[in-house]
């Protein structure tokens, strides 16, 4: 199933189910039916994600060193950052318009 997020900042954000519900819970949101990312809001859920994108980064940069040899390099899988990246853009130029993030609607 997938779920849109509209604001007035940006264009839409479309996304798997699994990988919305994923996104909000790093945020601390939950995803139901509906919902609203506040403009209030945004900042510290652009904190929060940027966080867990870091983290992940880090996770991936020692896990990699840890199964492959120097030599035998495999390529980067299609970590945080890339999936989160459209959401987290869309969510900077709401916070910059002072505007909302909603789906369900």
């Amino acid at each position: 199933m997938l779920i849109t997020f509209q604001s007035t900042a940006s264009p839409d954000v479309v996304m798997l189910r699994d990988l919305a519900h994923y996104l909000l819970g790093l945020i601390g949101k939950r995803l139901g039916e509906r919902g609203v990312i506040m403009h209030d809001e945004l900042q510290g859920a652009i904190n929060r994600l940027e966080s867990a994108i870091t983290e992940d980064a880090t996770a991936e940069v020692a896990l990699e060193a840890w199964h492959c040899s120097p030599g035998n390099r495999r390529n980067s899988s299609n970590g945080l950052s890339q999936r989160a990246w459209p959401f987290l853009d869309m969510m900077r130029a709401a916070s910059k318009r002072g505007a909302d993030i909603i789906w369900g609607l």
